[in-house]
C-alpha cells in the first residue's frame, strides 16, 4: 500500500473562503451561526444557520449559473482553490488516472426545494427545464470532471453526515491500493432552504436559539446543548501517493494514513457507541496506528443530546483510561453542522491544527455533563501542543460511520 499526501485543500465555509481563513476564524473562536434573515424565518421556530459569504455571479457566467445548484457552485469553486493550491501539473495523458470522489448528503435540494414550490405552490404546470440536472446528487462531481477534464474514476456518495469522510476515504484507499495517482476527494451541501429546514426541525434535531447570543446557540458535549445548526459549504482535498509528491516538490499538507468504516445496522436515527467505537478501531488498524500514538480527536460533536454522551463512550471504550489525556475538539459550534460536506471541512481543520501545534475549542462549552467528562478544549484554542496524529470522526444516520486517521506531514 502507498502512503496518501494531502497537496492541495479548497474550501467554501461559513468561517472563511480559504483553509487559511477557515482555520484562522475556528482558532479565534469566532462563530459563523447566525439568526437567519430569509422571508420565510417566521415559519421557523428557531431560524438559525450558518451561511456562505458567496455570489455565485462571482465565478461563473449567467448560462453556467442556469445549470448549477449552489451545492455544485461551491463545490467547483473549492477544486479550483485545491488545485490551485497543489500544483499538480498534471499532463492530458495522466487524467484517465485521476478521480474524483464527491460526498453530499441532499445534493441539489435548494433546486428541488424552489422547483417544487413553483409547481405546488404557486399550481404551475411548468418548472424549469434543468431542474434534475441541478437536484442530481452527481451534479457537483459531474462538473468538477467535466470542468478539470479528468476522466478517472467519478463518484459521488452519499451516507447523510459521513459523506464526504467516506468519499475522502474511498479516493485514499484507491490511491493507496495503486487504482489511481490523483484525487480530488471532498464533500459539497446547501441545505439551508425553506422545505430543508422544516424537514430538519420536525426531527426535532435542531437547536434552540440562545436568545442571549444567536452564535452559541449549538453547544457540543455541555448539558445544556439542545441540538446542531445547519450550514452549508464545501471542502475538497487534492491526494496523491506520497513518493510523487516529494518527487514533484509539492507542499504536503499532511498525510491521510488510515479509514476505518463501520455500520451501526442497528438503528436509523439512534448512535450506537459501539458502532463508534467500530470504526475508530479500523481507522487506527488501516493506519497502522496504536491507540496511544493518537494527539487528538477531532469529533463528530454535533451537540444533540443523544449523541455527545455516546460518542464519549465510543472513546471511552477505545482509548481506555487514556481518553481523558487526549485532547477533543468538536467545531461544529462554529461551522454548524455542513451535513455531507463537514466531515471534509473538519479534515481540513484538522489537518492544520497539526501543522500549527493546535487543539482548536469546543466552543460554547457552558455546563459540565457528567456524561460527557472528557478534555474536550472548552471555549479557548490551546497553543503549542504536539499533534503528530489524530482521529477526525464521522457518524451519520443510518448508521454509517467513517473516521479519517491523519498524520502530520514531515
Amino acid at each position: 500500500m502507498r502512503r496518501v499526501a494531502v497537496t492541495g485543500m479548497g474550501v467554501v465555509s461559513p468561517l472563511g473562503n480559504s483553509a487559511g481563513e477557515a482555520f484562522a476564524a475556528a482558532r479565534a473562536g469566532r462563530s459563523a451561526v447566525h439568526r437567519l434573515d430569509v422571508p420565510f424565518a417566521h415559519r421557523i421556530s428557531a431560524p438559525l444557520g450558518a451561511t456562505v459569504a458567496f455570489n455565485g455571479a462571482d465565478h461563473f457566467d449567467p448560462p453556467q449559473l442556469r445549470m448549477l445548484d449552489r451545492v455544485s457552485q461551491f463545490a467547483l469553486v473549492a477544486a479550483r482553490q485545491a488545485l490551485a493550491d497543489a500544483q499538480p501539473a498534471l499532463a492530458e495523458a495522466d487524467r484517465h488516472r485521476a478521480g474524483i470522489f464527491i460526498g453530499t448528503g441532499m445534493g441539489g435540494i435548494g433546486s428541488i426545494d424552489d422547483g417544487y414550490q413553483t409547481l405546488y405552490g404557486e399550481d404551475s404546470d411548468r418548472i424549469k427545464p434543468f431542474l434534475v440536472l441541478t437536484g442530481m446528487h452527481n451534479a457537483p462531481a459531474a462538473w468538477i470532471g467535466i470542468e478539470q477534464h479528468w476522466s478517472g474514476p467519478n463518484l459521488s456518495y452519499s451516507t447523510a453526515c459521513s459523506s464526504s469522510a467516506v468519499a475522502i476515504g474511498e479516493a485514499w484507499l484507491r490511491i493507496a491500493r495503486g487504482d489511481i495517482d490523483m484525487a480530488l476527494a471532498g464533500g459539497t451541501e446547501a441545505p439551508l432552504c425553506f422545505g430543508s429546514l422544516k424537514a430538519w426541525e420536525a426531527l426535532r434535531t435542531v437547536a434552540s436559539l440562545d436568545v442571549a447570543d444567536p452564535s452559541a446557540s449549538c453547544k457540543p458535549f455541555s448539558r445544556n446543548r439542545s441540538g446542531m445548526v445547519l450550514g452549508e459549504g464545501a471542502a475538497l482535498l487534492v491526494l496523491e501517493p506520497w513518493d510523487r509528491a516529494l518527487a514533484r516538490g509539492a507542499t504536503i499538507h499532511g498525510e491521510l494514513a488510515g479509514y476505518g468504516l463501520f455500520t451501526d445496522a442497528g438503528h436509523i436515527t439512534r448512535p450506537s457507541a459501539a458502532g463508534q467505537a467500530a470504526a475508530l478501531r479500523a481507522a487506527l488498524q488501516s493506519a497502522g496506528m496504536a491507540a496511544d500514538e493518537v494527539d487528538a480527536i477531532n469529533a463528530h460533536g454535533t451537540g444533540t443530546p443523544a449523541n455527545d454522551g455516546i460518542e464519549t463512550a465510543a472513546i471511552k471504550e477505545v482509548f481506555g483510561s487514556r481518553a481523558s489525556r487526549i485532547p477533543i475538539s468538536a467545531t461544529k459550534a462554529l461551522h454548524g453542522h455542513l451535513l455531507g460536506a463537514t466531515s471534509a471541512l473538519e479534515c481540513v481543520l484538522s489537518l492544520m491544527a497539526m501543522q500549527h501545534s493546535v487543539a482548536l475549542p469546543t466552543m460554547h462549552l457552558q455546563q459540565a455533563d457528567p456524561a460527557c467528562d472528557l478534555d474536550y478544549v472548552p471555549n479557548a484554542a490551546r497553543e503549542g501542543v504536539t499533534v503528530r496524529s489524530m482521529l477526525s470522526s464521522s457518524f451519520a444516520f443510518g448508521g454509517t460511520n467513517a473516521v479519517l486517521a491523519l498524520r502530520a506531514a514531515g
